[in-house]
């Protein structure tokens, strides 16, 4: 999931992160000195920078013009009041994403290495000793756990693969990928598209028989570093750029330990934020050359791909019951405001786009966060708007899945190096928006692999606000690619379940990009929509790109 955080949240984390932070780069070219140039006044950044978040005393001139954008519409004593309401020590992380192993167990693993990356990658998987993920009860299918090693940074990345409960020789492998920033991917594994969920009492596995593993084969790959089992000793990643060499170095290593999937139909699935790491992820690999597989597709579920647009879908989402196919959410003076807003939104995040430095996105993020608000005042989940926001995250069933994940059996069984498990990692999520990484695009690299033509897959569920199904449909329509006047031009057709007829949908597809709107789902939707969800994930891995 995207995490949700009030505009007041995310300068509180900032604020209590008040400290030298090397990920913050800025452009050197045409500096601007605040002693020099009295007439660029920042109170609000010169206090960060008196306070040593930026640990540097210089701008350039799109970061003075971003920060005097947000400064003229945000006013100082707001944000101040709105921070006394906030303590630090509320979105400060439950772990560090520095986290201290447990003492690692090489016996048990076999380790595998490659030429390519001399000793910079390594990968370990976990040997079917007495105590392996199997005795769990999750599947009765082969199943690997292990950890992907960064040597030099000493990151480790924790995975849980899962092969098909079909016929795992021939059928496709999926790389699943949770959003957050920072939040686990074994919140997908029990929470949506899994071979089990966690009963809330018992605490035990519930077999599944919509997982997505029914027809393929999938990996649930924790990243980035410091999410649930995933840890760092010296380093952390920030950004999705840094993250996503790292991902195809574990493919690599992974294909090279399960050569006889290598050759198997490979897809990168994932949801939310995902929507930035895939397209980058899938730009990536496609541009690798020796590789030991290839990319067939990609899938992304209610995805932040397109900041510009998608900010802009929050104001029909809310306000116009005609365009969301639901109901009008806010008032009407609300719905004025939004209006209002998106304007200066807009040229925050086209100031970012254009220079992708931290302290010009970091304006258009702390701004734009602030069209969250009205939805925020009314109570309503931010991931499904019919439903109301109960407890941390909005959904209790979350806290079930951290405890089965921090049994001592369990993390046993798994071979977990960490002394606890996390679901979501706050220090991660602070991580990504210090680093300006959230209203950065990526639907270039969409279209970049659409070029190469590997066929695109967004899906979005019809009452998730916080990724909505709007704002996705929006930047897909947008997207300047070769085959855009193509998929514009055609037909928005019913989408019906090959397993029981229902109507779960509707399609539009040009053969290459489709995009899938799914009725009355969420944010997360193979935990609202289970049987829709598998028909989704079978028809499009079998090359029914149109829906027909």
């Amino acid at each position: 999931m995207k995490l949700a955080l009030s505009a007041a949240a995310v300068v509180s984390l900032l604020v209590s992160t008040a400290s030298a932070n090397p990920v913050l780069g800025y452009n050197k070219q045409n500096v601007l000195s605040f002693k020099d140039k009295q007439q660029h006044r920042h109170p609000i950044l010169d206090k960060y920078l008196k306070e040593g978040l930026f640990d540097q005393g210089l701008v350039d001139e799109k970061i003075s013009e971003a920060w005097e954008l947000l400064e003229e519409t945000v006013d100082a004593s707001k944000i101040e009041e709105e921070l006394k309401r906030y303590s630090s020590e509320e979105f400060k992380a439950p772990k560090s994403a520095l986290r201290q192993p447990e003492l690692k167990d090489t016996a048990n693993y076999e380790h595998i290495n490659l030429a390519e990356f001399s000793s910079l990658y390594g990968l370990r998987v976990k040997k079917h000793v007495e105590s392996n993920p199997s005795v769990l009860g999750v599947d009765t299918v082969e199943q690997w756990t292990g950890y992907f090693d960064i040597n030099e940074e000493d990151k480790h990345l924790f995975f849980w693969f899962f092969e098909s409960r079909n016929d795992p020789e021939n059928d496709p492998v999926i790389l699943w990928l949770n959003g957050g920033p920072g939040c686990s991917s074994m919140t997908g594994l029990f929470f949506e598209l899994g071979p089990s969920s966690i009963n809330g009492t018992t605490l035990t596995p519930v077999s599944n028989p919509y997982s997505w593993n029914s027809n393929a084969s999938v990996i649930f790959l924790e990243q980035p570093v410091g999410v649930g089992y995933s840890y760092a000793e010296k380093s952390t990643v920030s950004s999705t750029k840094q993250a996503a060499e790292d991902v195809y170095a574990f493919l690599q290593l992974f294909f090279a330990k399960f050569i006889t999937f290598a050759s198997n139909d490979f897809h990168i699935a994932g949801e939310s934020y995902a929507g930035h790491y895939i397209p980058n992820i899938a730009s990536v690999i496609a541009n690798k050359e020796d590789k030991f597989f290839s990319l067939t597709s990609v899938m992304i579920g209610n995805g932040i791909t397109d900041a510009l647009i998608q900010y802009y879908y929050y104001i029909p989402m809310a306000c116009n019951a005609t365009e969301s196919g639901y109901k009008q959410l806010i008032p009407d003076d609300e719905c004025e405001d939004l209006e209002k807003m998106y304007p200066r939104c807009a040229a925050l995040i086209n100031t970012c786009y254009r220079s992708q430095t931290a302290l010009t996105c970091l304006p258009a993020n702390l701004y734009c966060e602030r069209m969250m608000t009205p939805f925020e005042k009314t109570g309503l989940n931010y991931y499904d708007i019919r439903k109301p926001c109960l407890g941390d995250g909005c959904y209790p069933q979350m806290s079930a899945i951290d405890e089965y994940l921090n049994k001592p059996e369990v993390m046993s069984a798994l071979g977990s190096e960490v002394k606890s498990y996390v679901g979501c990692d706050n220090q991660v999520f602070r991580n990504f928006i210090l680093s300006g990484d959230e209203p950065k695009p990526f639907q270039q690299f969409v279209a970049e692999i659409l070029e190469l033509n590997i066929p695109v897959l967004i899906y979005a569920g019809d009452k998730d606000y916080i990724c909505n199904w709007l704002g996705n449909q929006g930047w897909s329509n947008e997207l300047s690619w070769s085959g855009k006047e193509s998929f514009n031009a055609a037909n928005t057709t019913n989408w019906y379940s090959k397993a029981n007829g229902s109507h779960a949908g509707t399609a539009k597809s040009n053969g290459l990009l489709t995009f899938l709107r799914v009725f009355d789902a969420g944010h997360m939707v193979p935990f609202d929509q289970p049987s829709h969800s598998l028909d989704m994930v079978n028809r499009w891995i079998s090359g029914d790109y149109l829906f027909a």
